[in-house]
């Protein structure tokens, strides 16, 4: 005999038709009750939360790598020449980069 292994054991299916009644049965709230009860809740309008983007220009200064710095090859940082640890054929890597990956 044949047996069908996609079909739905009874025990499950008897199960998943008594939850989907009980669910069913639950007063749940619509959409529509939701989205009217959060934009009655909604306080933020004018309020700046900390961390907030705001739409001033922001101004960095670029201060260029100095001669007694390089940039690790594996964390891409620049350090002083004495973080320098290990030169390979790709460039020097810092202490702090040998160590973590020894």
């Amino acid at each position: 005999m044949a047996t069908d292994y996609d079909e739905v054991r009874p025990d499950v299916a008897e199960a998943s038709e008594k939850t989907l009644k009980d669910v069913q049965k639950i007063d749940a709230p619509t959409a529509k009750s939701v989205n009217t009860e959060l934009d009655e809740t909604d306080v933020s309008d004018g309020l700046e939360l900390p961390g907030a983007i705001v739409d001033e220009e922001l101004s960095v200064d670029v201060v260029p790598q100095g001669e007694d710095e390089f940039v690790c090859v594996e964390c891409f940082t620049i350090r002083h020449r004495s973080q320098a640890e290990e030169k390979t054929k790709s460039g020097v890597i810092c202490r702090d980069c040998v160590l973590e990956y020894a």
